[in-house]
């Protein structure tokens, strides 16, 4: 499911092949899975996460010539670093032409229960974080009248279910956000995506935050059934070229979205029924 594009566009947009892409988040999951596919098309590349040692592990893993990947580890929830990293992403190749902000924490844990300074560090990740990054970068995309910000959100920044209730907050607030940055681009060329995953097989629910701040370390029954994350790329990186505003990839979870839309009361009365793990 597509909805809409980001709109004409004076300035030139590249291919993603021919573009400098910068990864957060891709150290595992759906990030490693992008940057293994953006390698091979011949993109360069900009690896970010937190654990130095595992981007290395991706670097080399990655296809293409070893100059065409760079790291710089960052930490999402250190806001006032992100400006000194994206000058540090602009200088490995004099330009960056495409953000795709894909780091976060999920959260397993009753509204009721969960623990403030909990709320507060994955909103500080998943919101605060990801759009500190992208204001970093914006200068950058404003003068050369060009630039492309994607933003991994997720099917819970649609709906809510149980457990999942800063994560969904999180969600939400990139949706309105992000929606208002696109309309703020038009004029400078920009293109802004927001891809709403379904259910992904990767670690995220493995390390979710329960309500104490505790790791969940389980693997939730939708994740465990759910699409690889190298499907999940493979699916996504055509319609990233088509620059649409909204991207949906998954299974029969999708449908929630077009039901809540339709009829509200109705997803509420599946969702109160449902096993939510």
């Amino acid at each position: 499911m597509e909805q809409g594009g980001n709109g004409k566009q004076k300035g030139k947009r590249k291919s993603l092949r021919d573009s400098v892409v910068w990864i957060t988040g891709a150290s595992s999951g759906i990030g490693e899975a992008m940057a293994y596919d953006f390698s091979r098309m011949g993109a360069r590349i900009i690896l970010s996460a937190r654990r130095t040692d595992e981007l290395e592990r991706v670097k080399r893993n990655c296809e293409g010539p070893e100059e065409n990947i760079r790291i710089i580890p960052l930490d999402l929830s250190e806001t006032d670093s992100l400006t000194g990293k994206a000058s540090e992403a602009i200088a490995c190749w004099g330009e960056v032409d495409v953000l795709l902000n894909n780091g976060g924490m999920s959260q397993r844990a009753l509204a009721a229960e969960a623990e403030m300074p909990v709320i507060r560090r994955i909103m500080e990740v998943n919101f605060f974080g990801t759009i500190a990054l992208t204001q970093a970068i914006l200068p950058h995309f404003i003068a050369r009248k060009s630039g492309y910000v994607i933003v991994i959100s997720s099917v819970m920044g649609k709906i809510g279910t149980k457990y999942r209730s800063t994560y969904a907050a999180s969600k939400h607030a990139l949706q309105g956000w992000y929606d208002c940055l696109r309309q703020e681009m038009y004029e400078h060329d920009v293109d802004v995506s927001l891809v709403c995953p379904g259910f992904v097989k990767t670690s995220i629910t493995l390390n979710s935050l329960t309500a104490d701040g505790k790791t969940y370390a389980r693997m939730g029954d939708g994740q465990s059934k759910a699409m690889s994350a190298e499907t999940f790329s493979r699916k996504l990186i055509p319609k990233l070229e088509k620059r649409k505003a909204e991207i949906f990839i998954g299974g029969p979870e999708i449908a929630t979205v077009w039901l809540k839309r339709l009829s509200p009361a109705l997803l509420n009365a599946v969702l109160k029924r449902a096993k939510v793990t």
